[in-house]
């Protein structure tokens, strides 16, 4: 019942993955199976209103997809793409993301204007505090030893860091216009924040119980939007969704070493298990694009459903 374009051949593909790979398409309303090695849509299954992002569970026996409009979790086999159940009731779960102690779960609901704060039980999350923020909150990140979530709000241009022990709000820094994902280097020493609204990547300066210090911008493209590590602890990819590619930035030089061209407004992103293929959601051409690392070009283009937009297969590259 494949859907998209048609099957290539055997080994066409430098890293093909026995996992299917998931596709969220947000004005449909579904995710998209796809077979990773013939690299064609199998199904379309219906989620709920405005799936964005997507998330693995700590045991990783499930990927949660937020459906924001719907207010409610699907929970969908990695392996199988098996739906295996739907939680309702979490509010505007526009961004989501797990600490490294799997202790809490982290929803930003971006059109109410706040962060939610879920224990974890392993089963069911249970909500600990409702954090009111700035206007549109957009992404999250959790720093490695569950300290602290670090937010964007796009439309108040700021990044806000939440405290875990105490639930409180911390510290609240202006940003560059539409900010977008965060990504904290590996070494944890700087933070990276895409400008949607504008042209690069702003670097921050992290120092441990201080507000974090704006210190520099990488150049990428228009439209800087959504981080995804290469899986190397050293280079991550940021989307550049005006732009039209993908850049490549080695966070000890905390400069761009490559660029891909990712046509027709690229968002989010996932790397194959080698680090050789990059998949990514073309949001106004209704596609997911895969491109070859060595040969930093397009490569194949499976057609999915309206505004692609998370991206995920459990065959991957480290996510730091």
């Amino acid at each position: 019942m494949g859907l998209g374009a048609a099957a290539l051949a055997p080994g066409a593909l430098a890293a093909p993955t026995a996992a299917p790979v998931l596709v969220l398409n947000s004005l449909d309303g579904t995710v998209s199976v796809i077979d990773g090695r013939r690299w064609v849509e199998l199904v379309r299954i219906p989620t709920g209103k405005e799936p964005h992002h997507l998330y693995m569970t700590p045991d990783e026996r499930s990927v949660i997809v937020a459906n924001a409009g719907s207010d409610s979790l699907t929970f969908i086999d990695p392996r199988t793409a098996i739906v295996q159940r739907t939680l309702r009731d979490i509010l505007d779960p526009y961004h989501l993301r797990f600490s490294p102690d799997m202790r809490w779960f982290v929803t930003a609901a971006n059109r109410l204007n706040h962060i939610d704060l879920y224990h974890w039980d392993g089963q069911q999350p249970h909500l600990a505090r409702r954090i009111p923020t700035g206007r549109t909150p957009s992404h999250l990140w959790i720093d490695a030893r569950s300290t602290t979530v670090w937010a964007t709000m796009q439309d108040s241009h700021e990044l806000v860091a939440i405290d875990l022990a105490s639930q409180q709000l911390m510290h609240r820094v202006l940003t560059g216009p539409l900010p977008a994902d965060v990504f904290v280097t590996p070494d944890e020493r700087h933070l990276l924040l895409g400008l949607t609204g504008g042209s690069g990547v702003e670097v921050f300066e992290l120092a441990a119980g201080q507000a974090p210090r704006r210190v520099g911008l990488v150049a990428t493209g228009k439209g800087a939007h959504a981080f995804r590590a290469l899986g190397d602890r050293r280079h991550v990819l940021v989307s550049n969704r005006v732009a039209g590619s993908i850049s490549q930035i080695d966070t000890t030089r905390l400069a761009v070493v490559a660029e891909f061209p990712a046509p027709a407004g690229p968002d989010c992103m996932d790397v194959s298990a080698d680090g050789s293929l990059i998949m990514v959601g073309s949001r106004w051409a209704g596609k997911l694009s895969l491109i070859d690392v060595a040969q930093r070009k397009l490569v194949h283009q499976v057609k999915v459903g309206k505004s692609p937009h998370g991206v995920w297969t459990l065959d991957h590259a480290p996510r730091v």
